[in-house]
């Protein structure tokens, strides 16, 4: 019976009206995120399209191209011998 008097006059002395207020002010915010995310992706994109453009069709087959390179170079310095090598080079030469 303590108990319950104890938590009864804890209780009392706790304002529910800011909580409540508080609890849908944020169930709002959260609303509105889910409503409007499709637009917040968006408006990231396009910033992150500002600070870091994409590149051009051009600039990444280079890229590509010269990365091919390099893969073959590599492959070519760890070969084992000039038939190895000459292997290699008669498969870059096809491609």
């Amino acid at each position: 019976m303590s108990t319950t008097a104890t938590l009864l006059q804890s209780a009392a002395g706790v304002q529910i009206f800011p909580l409540v207020r508080g609890v849908f002010s944020l169930a709002a915010v959260a609303a509105l995120l889910v409503f409007f995310k499709p637009l917040l992706v968006g408006i990231a994109r396009a910033m992150l399209l500002v600070v870091r453009p994409r590149l051009t069709k051009e600039e990444r087959l280079a890229r590509r191209q010269m990365r091919d390179a390099q893969m073959l170079q590599n492959m070519i310095n760890a070969s084992q011998g000039p038939s190895h090598a000459a292997e290699l080079r008669a498969l870059a030469a096809r491609s």
